[in-house]
């Protein structure tokens, strides 16, 4: 530890600040905290509040956070570098209520091979006012970079002990288990938020016990779904925990009375509870499933839960037959895709809905008949055009909020909204006595109540299985990534950057493949 010094300068008193400890954590997991320059308001015990000036990234060279103090002082820093190989940054105060003039402070971590532990450096220069320099540094050093220290350690701590009993398998009593815990990592939360609440984790899977199955995870599904528990508009996930209802695996070992799965075997699963953005995992076999020779890890990951939510879509939500007019949102995306390509194959007219004309031409790809896109005209004027007067018998609609009305104005009479998704938000309360001008009828599907039992789950997956295998669907992955940068797939799905689906791979089974 240093100790603080000063010297005169144009009036002021010059001081230096250095602190250092040793977090009991991998350094991916300290960096993964510190690195977010906007997020200290989830961590340190000091900050109230704070957000971003401007439209600058919380990474980005120059941006600056606004921060209010437990205490009520208001403080601009503006991050001045970062580097993800040394994990460090440098970030300098802008303005402050506090009197430190000056300031440019530098953290630092570095690998501690012995104990996979993490050195960690808080240092700083700055201006005082003559006579403050020792009250002023030991703010500095104390309230802010040991408060600091002990914040992280008790978070990394928390989550250590929290995955390893909360996430580890839903038996209640190790007793009866025979074998011991697999290591591994998972993504969790430690509170519903943005994606930067999202943080790797250590995690065990305990041995299965009576009906219970243990697996290696190859590939996991990203869904809109996981958005939705993540930020806690759907209570399927209460914090501390982990996200994720999709994943293909390596059975590892069963336990008392599975007889539909045997070691070795490759599975996959969608449904809850919610732990899939995991390496290993031990949960319930009862919903998971053998996978077919022929279809592959990362394209069984892809296709199972959206796959699943798109056949009891058109074959039970709405049994979508030949000539019927269905208008798909999001064409583009993980279900759109194969909405447009099933109903298609059913002998519907298919018309999608999105946002460029990129987009659009995956659309027309994937059997879309008719493509609508932003412009002089609304949704429903264009539908009634393309359909001459009629309105589309079906819509599929997972924006939400912003599409609502115009799926109401663009149905036939008699026609069926099935709103599964609300990616732009809640639709709020509605007037149903405005839905008798047309006799609408509106679903809105829950995908747990349609795949709840084996037996349920079977007769889904093989149709799904079926279709894929006689190429009336195919499945885009369009984007993978690291298990660890969950986020980063979390915040190009929220954004509507993705095509086709997402698939996490856990970091340990790619580093295993090169």
């Amino acid at each position: 530890m240093g100790l603080p010094h000063s010297r005169a300068r144009w009036g002021a008193e010059l001081v230096s600040v250095r602190r250092s400890t040793v977090i009991e954590a991998p350094i991916e997991a300290v960096w993964e905290i510190l690195r977010d320059f906007n997020g200290h308001d989830r961590w340190h015990p000091a900050v109230r509040r704070s957000h971003l000036d401007g439209n600058k990234r919380t990474d980005q060279i120059s941006a600056i956070r606004n921060f209010e103090l437990t205490e009520g002082e208001n403080l601009r820093e503006q991050l001045l570098s970062m580097s993800d190989k040394d994990h460090s940054f440098r970030y300098a105060i802008v303005e402050s209520d506090i009197p430190l003039q000056n300031y440019i402070a530098e953290v630092s971590l570095k690998r501690v091979t012995d104990g996979n532990c993490t050195f960690w450096s808080w240092t700083s220069k700055f201006d005082t006012p003559r006579g403050r320099e020792q009250e002023l540094a030991q703010l500095v050093a104390e309230g802010v970079y040991e408060a600091g220290f002990e914040a992280v350690r008790s978070r990394l701590t928390t989550t250590r002990t929290l995955s390893r009993h909360s996430f580890s398998s839903s038996a209640p009593s190790t007793q009866s288990q025979s074998g011991t815990a697999l290591s591994g990592m998972a993504i969790g939360i430690n509170r519903h938020g943005g994606p930067e609440e999202m943080h790797a984790i250590e995690v065990t899977a305990a041995p299965p016990g009576p009906g219970e199955v243990r697996l290696r995870q190859t590939a996991i599904g990203v869904n809109y779904i996981d958005v939705y528990c993540r930020s806690g508009y759907f209570d399927l996930l209460k914090p501390p925990g982990v996200p994720g209802m999709e994943a293909v695996g390596i059975v590892e070992s069963v336990g008392e009375g599975v007889r539909h799965l045997s070691p070795g075997q490759r599975v996959g699963y969608a449904c809850p509870p919610v732990g899939a953005y995991a390496s290993v995992r031990t949960m319930s076999a009862a919903l998971v499933v053998p996978l077919p020779d022929d279809i592959d890890d990362v394209t069984a990951a892809a296709a199972l839960l959206k796959g699943m939510a798109a056949e009891f879509l058109l074959h039970r939500v709405h049994q979508v037959k030949k000539e019927d007019v269905v208008l798909v949102y999001a064409p583009a995306g993980g279900v759109g895709r194969i909405l447009c390509q099933w109903a298609n194959s059913l002998g519907a007219k298919v018309i999608g809905a999105t946002s460029n004309e990129e987009k659009a031409r995956v659309a027309r790809a994937e059997g879309a008949h008719h493509v609508i896109l932003p412009g002089n005209r609304s949704l429903e004027e264009q539908v009634m055009e393309i359909t001459k007067g009629h309105g589309a018998d079906v819509i599929f609609d997972a924006v939400g909020k912003d599409s609502f009305d115009h799926s109401v104005a663009a149905l036939a009479t008699c026609g069926h909204l099935v709103s599964f998704g609300q990616a732009s938000g809640d639709i709020g309360a509605r007037d149903i006595s405005s839905l008798a001008s047309k006799s609408v009828t509106i679903s809105r599907p829950n995908f747990g109540h349609y795949t709840d039992t084996p037996e349920k789950v079977a007769a889904i997956t093989k149709r799904l299985f079926d279709a894929i295998r006689r190429h009336v669907i195919t499945i885009e992955v369009g984007q993978q990534y690291p298990l660890s940068r969950a986020a980063d797939a979390h915040r190009a799905l929220e954004a509507r950057e993705t095509t086709g689906s997402s698939v996490l791979i856990p970091d340990d089974y790619k580093k295993g493949q090169k």
